[in-house]
């Protein structure tokens, strides 16, 4: 494989072209030199990792890139899934599908994979005609958007440090940028003497505006690097808890039909299905989506409508007041609206084998803990679960490790996980699924070393050595908060709709006339959707649809409660 290859200044803005036929790749490459070459860096590659690769070292550096082109038929890594990775390392960058005549309805469904802004058929002779046109619209519009660069947050800490791990996650799940310094290294030393910061009190955080904050919580670390942490309003039509695909769901729908709505989110918008790597089944995305890019598409997609987008603000109590329903916070402040949507989610459930806890976040983590994957290069790691979560943990991390054990307590993965996910397993060598064994125990010492395995058929345990466990082992609602006030199954998901009907009788204490509607709690004006609802599907599309359907239900309760 070449390298990218480039002979102009690194300052100016860059062009970044992609394509496997080396004939093909240059003749592109030839005619912008041509024509935009005295004011853009104009960058060759012959295969998308190859360019993925140079993109990743141009944003380390904070060069600006203006477009994006690529091939779409190129073995390995298509056009479409190199565009989609790409935009997360340049989302300003416009972006160009080279396409032959057979290709173009794929390159009409990227319009809505990777928001493709122009495809051009191949060939495109004469380029005065049919390549610079496109090329300077597109340029205009590159120049003319909001897209200074996004200075970064310095984050300095100990390698093995559970508060380290969570202030990393943190900020990786709300997509904000930061660079990761070890504390007992030159340049994390240093930073830590420019702060006057004590190496024994990290994880130490230097904002961009150069703020220092010394073990911040997530609230204090979200007012400094530009979250809302508070409602600007007391009262408020709509009011969503919980920023996962439901709560997400509502806040689009809710905004975009007119009620003025605020989604309170306790760490991260995306939930867990935001700490996916690869999301395969969800419709209108044939190449797979990763939960942060929809998170971070329903995010702005909600703000566009006008949502209010609340972080770090934990719900502890649901009251009714008359008409208005109140929602308390764990700080002592409160909101009022005319209806509620509770669309917390789930937690992983904490696992009981012993020393487990002693090592969470330091070699354990509980979900994907996506900003972790980056330190598991050439190591071996084990994933626990047989859920979608757990596969497409896998799949992400066995890019970067040496090898990926998926541990399994059924017989299979057929019982939990989704058919096209075991296929893409099966296919990548360095990932084993191993089937009727659990963990038992956790060994180490200032980080997880070794995991005790058992076989359920036999009883036999096993100690294996590895820094990193991963685990997806079920699902608990966090519905404690709401005990006494709205109905919940034995396990804590909440009942709704028909589910709260005995006999077709009402549940006690319901004052209405009319039956509760289909996603409504035993609270009138309190809805429910997604994972948290009792017998749910447990799938971000059902999730989404939910929180679409919740609105519809608020509507009807606020023209006739």
């Amino acid at each position: 494989m070449t390298s990218p290859q480039s002979d102009e200044p690194a300052a100016k803005p860059v062009i970044v072209s992609v394509d496997d036929d080396p004939a093909v790749s240059r003749a592109v490459v030839r005619d912008i030199r041509r024509r935009y070459g005295q004011h853009y860096r104009v960058v060759r590659a012959e295969a998308a990792e190859q360019a993925l690769d140079a993109l990743r070292e141009m944003a380390l550096r904070g060069q600006q890139v203006a477009v994006l082109i690529a091939d779409y038929r190129m073995p390995g890594m298509d056009g479409i899934a190199y565009l989609e990775q790409a935009m997360d390392l340049f989302p300003h960058a416009r972006r160009v599908l080279l396409t032959a005549y057979a290709d173009t309805n794929a390159a009409i469904d990227a319009i809505n994979v990777v928001d493709l802004d122009h495809y051009l058929l191949k060939p495109w002779d004469p380029p005065e005609e049919k390549l610079y046109p496109v090329l300077d619209t597109l340029l205009e519009a590159w120049q003319l958007a909001d897209r200074r660069p996004v200075e970064e947050t310095k984050v300095v800490g100990h390698r093995w440090s559970a508060a380290s791990a969570r202030v990393r996650d943190f900020l990786a799940r709300n997509q904000l940028p930061y660079r990761w310094y070890l504390a007992d290294e030159p340049e994390g030393a240093r930073l830590l003497a420019a702060a006057d910061a004590d190496p024994d009190h990290c994880p130490v955080v230097i904002t961009a505006g150069g703020t220092t904050l010394i073990e911040p919580s997530d609230a204090e670390l979200a007012g400094e690097v530009g979250l809302h942490t508070t409602p600007a309003e007391n009262f408020y039509d709509l009011i969503v808890i919980g920023g996962g695909p439901a709560g997400l769901g509502a806040a689009v729908y809710g905004a975009s039909e007119g009620l003025r709505t605020v989604l309170v989110e306790r760490t991260a918008t995306g939930g867990q299905a935001g700490q996916s790597s690869r999301i395969e089944n969800y419709l209108g995305f044939p190449d797979g989506v990763s939960g942060s890019q929809l998170a971070d598409r329903a995010r702005r997609q909600a703000t566009k409508f006008g949502a209010e987008l609340i972080t770090t603000r934990e719900a502890v109590e649901l009251a009714v007041n008359g008409s208005a329903r109140t929602v308390r916070f764990a700080d002592g402040g409160q909101i009022d609206g005319h209806a509620v949507i509770l669309a917390t989610g789930v937690n992983y459930r904490r696992h009981p084998a012993p020393g487990i806890d002693d090592f969470t976040g330091r070699g354990v983590h509980y979900g994907a803990a996506l900003s972790e994957a980056a330190h598991c290069v050439d190591d071996d790691v084990y994933v626990v679960g047989g859920a979608n979560s757990a596969g497409q943990a896998a799949v992400y991390l066995a890019r970067q490790a040496r090898s990926v054990t998926i541990l399994v307590r059924a017989k299979s993965l057929d019982e939990s996980m989704s058919h096209y996910l075991i296929e893409q397993i099966r296919q990548i060598p360095n990932i084993t699924v191993r089937t009727c064994v659990e963990v038992v125990g956790a060994i180490g010492d200032d980080h997880l070393r070794q995991i005790v395995v058992r076989d359920r058929v036999g009883g036999d345990e096993e100690t294996i050595d590895t820094q990193w466990l991963f685990l997806f082992i079920g699902a608990a609602p966090s519905t404690d908060w709401l005990d006494g006030v709205v109905f919940r199954d034995e396990h804590g998901f909440v009942l709704a709709g028909p589910d709260l009907l005995v006999d077709g009788t009402p549940p006690a204490g319901w004052q209405l006339s009319r039956l509760p509607h289909h996603l409504e709690t035993s609270v009138p004006g309190v809805f429910v959707a997604g994972d948290v609802r009792a017998d749910s599907a447990k799938r971000v599309a059902s999730a989404v649809g939910e929180g679409a359907m919740a609105v519809m239900l608020v509507h009807r309760y606020l023209a006739r409660p």
